[in-house]
C-alpha cells in the first residue's frame, strides 16, 4: 500500500489516527509511572516521552489530513443536517482548539525528562512533571471522547 493509497482510504486513515492517539495516551500513562518510580537511570523515561510525542504528532498529522481533505466537505455537512448538529458545534469546535495544546504540553514533558533526578528534586518539579504527564494523557482521552461523539453523530445522520 502506497502513501497515496493510505491517504485516500478514509477508514485506514481514521484507524491510524486512533491507533497513534491510543499509543500516545498509553505512553504518557507509562511516563507518569516512570515519574512516580523516579528511576536513577533516566533513559527509559526519555524514550517513553519522546515516543509519546512522536505518537501524538502522527495522530495530529493523520487527523489533520483527514480534517482538511475529508471532514469539511463530506462529514461536516452530514452532521449539521443530521440528528445531532450540536456535535459539530460543540464537540468538533472544542476538539479543534484543544488539540493545539497536546504537542506543546507533551514536548514540555520531554524537556523535563531530560533533567537530572537531582535537578527535578532540588527545583521541586516532580509533582509538576507528574501532573503534566497525567494532564497530557487525560487531554488525549478527552479528545478521543470528542472524536467518538463526532463519529457517532456522523453515523446517526
Amino acid at each position: 500500500m502506497s502513501i497515496s493509497d493510505l491517504l485516500s482510504n478514509k477508514p485506514v486513515l481514521i484507524g491510524l489516527h486512533l491507533v497513534f492517539a491510543i499509543l500516545g495516551i498509553d505512553l504518557f500513562l507509562w511516563l507518569a509511572g516512570e515519574v512516580i518510580a523516579n528511576p536513577i537511570g533516566r533513559l527509559r523515561m526519555r524514550l517513553v516521552a519522546i515516543f509519546g510525542v512522536i505518537s501524538f504528532t502522527l495522530t495530529w498529522i493523520m487527523g489533520g489530513y483527514y480534517y482538511v481533505v475529508y471532514y469539511g466537505s463530506l462529514v461536516k455537512p452530514v452532521i449539521k443536517a443530521g440528528a445531532a448538529p450540536w456535535a459539530h458545534a460543540i464537540a468538533m469546535e472544542a476538539k479543534e482548539h484543544l488539540f493545539l495544546f497536546i504537542i506543546p504540553l507533551a514536548l514540555t514533558a520531554v524537556f523535563l525528562s531530560f533533567l537530572k533526578k537531582e535537578q527535578i528534586e532540588s527545583f521541586g518539579l516532580k509533582r509538576i512533571f507528574l501532573s503534566l504527564t497525567v494532564l497530557v494523557a487525560f487531554l488525549g482521552l478527552f479528545l478521543g471522547l470528542l472524536g467518538y461523539i463526532i463519529s457517532a453523530a456522523a453515523r446517526w445522520a
